[in-house]
């Protein structure tokens, strides 16, 4: 089924498989590997909980729809790194500034985001805002490794290359994460998340994992 016939629902989409690529290792991979950096990162996640509560009281997580294996939409959970709000705060900056607007309208991304608050700003660059993804990894919606999780707005702009996406579950990090980050384009995000789907390894996921751990503590493109 195309994405123009299907209406950019990807609920019918048609791949190799039912279930997603790397099958049950993978699985198993990421459920084993996951429940243990959850269990290891909890003192972590209490006192940013705890940080965040007695800022801005506030709700500490931030959950968004996103698109998954087969076009399964699903919650995807990140600590909150924006100011309540922030929906309107982003449409008033797009409408003062052109070229905010033209940045944002090309990326998806604003490299001066004026809704990231402080402490956000340094989950962001430490990429601790994404530690409750760990979650959606053992519930199934994620994987460790895979292609950056999308939002509906976004399977226009994959074109043909959604099917490789819709092939697989969407990971923590990924191609994308470990060739620039944010400092990588549109386009070119498409492009590996597609030749990350359609050439994955077991072993491919295992050096993803590791250059991820450097390219985590350098802060590369991280935004």
């Amino acid at each position: 089924m195309s994405i123009v016939n299907a209406g950019l629902d990807l609920s019918g989409i048609e791949t190799q498989t039912k279930s997603p690529k790397g099958g049950a290792l993978k699985r198993a991979f990421d459920v084993t590997v996951a429940s243990i950096m959850l269990f290891c990162a909890l003192p972590a996640i209490f006192f940013i909980m705890v940080t965040m509560f007695s800022i801005d009281r506030g709700p500490v997580f931030f959950a968004h729809e996103r698109v998954g294996h087969r076009g399964k939409k699903f919650r995807c959970l990140k600590f909150r790194s924006m100011i309540v709000n922030s929906k309107e705060a982003l449409e008033r900056h797009l409408e003062m500034f052109p070229l905010a607007r033209e940045e944002w309208e090309a990326t998806q991304k604003l490299r001066n985001d004026p809704r990231i608050t402080p402490l956000g700003k340094f989950l962001r660059d430490t990429s601790l805002d994404e530690l409750p993804q760990l979650i959606n990894i053992i519930r199934g919606d994620m994987s460790l490794v895979g292609p950056r999780p999308i939002v509906q707005d976004e399977i226009v702009r994959y074109a043909n290359d959604i099917t490789a996406y819709a092939s697989m579950r969407p990971g923590l990090t990924g191609l994308w994460q470990v060739s620039g980050r944010s400092d990588v384009d549109y386009e070119q995000r498409v492009r590996l998340d597609a030749e990350y789907a359609r050439n994955w390894s077991f072993i491919g996921d295992i050096v993803i994992m590791l250059r991820t751990v450097k390219v985590v503590l350098m802060r590369t493109g991280s935004r």
